[in-house]
């Protein structure tokens, strides 16, 4: 990649996907050093984080308190409605039935996650990680994958932790 095409703001879509992908990664180590399992996410309009989440379940003993739902909240509050189609989520694991359940209510331009979740993720019940199909709604995108090796990794690391 060249210097002079970042200096003029002209990444690749990708590049922007990683870029996005190491902050909401942030938020995942946030969830880790309050013991929660390490997932985070931010929501993004317009060039502009809008929103974060990181997981919340232990903390307020709620199973619902996921990153994703924080983000859709506080996304809703600041754009002053439910519709975030707009937007783009960026989330470190692969959003559960739940969370894509909500997702197709805010009816989400983009969904882009790292890493896979193969026994709870969305794709496992009726879902599909890279098209429109399933419980996303159908205009929503999904990107799937993103810097998926560092997210992963935020998880072994915590649950290996966790078992020693």
């Amino acid at each position: 990649m060249s210097y002079f095409r970042i200096m003029n703001g002209q990444n690749s879509q990708s590049e922007i996907d990683e870029k996005y992908m190491r902050i909401a990664m942030r938020e995942a180590v946030y969830a880790m050093d309050q013991d929660e399992v390490p997932i985070g996410c931010i929501i993004v309009c317009q060039d502009k984080i809008i929103a974060r989440g990181y997981n919340l379940v232990e903390r307020l003993h709620d199973f619902t308190a996921h990153a994703e739902m924080q983000a859709y909240t506080s996304a809703s509050e600041y754009l002053g409605g439910k519709s975030l189609e707009e937007c783009t989520l960026y989330v470190t694991l692969e959003p559960c039935v739940m969370c894509a359940g909500a997702a197709y209510n805010t009816r989400l331009g983009r969904v882009v996650f790292g890493a896979y979740d193969e026994k709870r993720g969305y794709s496992m019940f009726g879902g599909h990680h890279e098209n429109r199909q399933g419980i996303l709604h159908p205009k929503t995108e999904v990107k799937g994958g993103v810097l998926s090796e560092d997210c992963a990794s935020l998880l072994r690391d915590f649950f290996a932790r966790k078992r020693s």
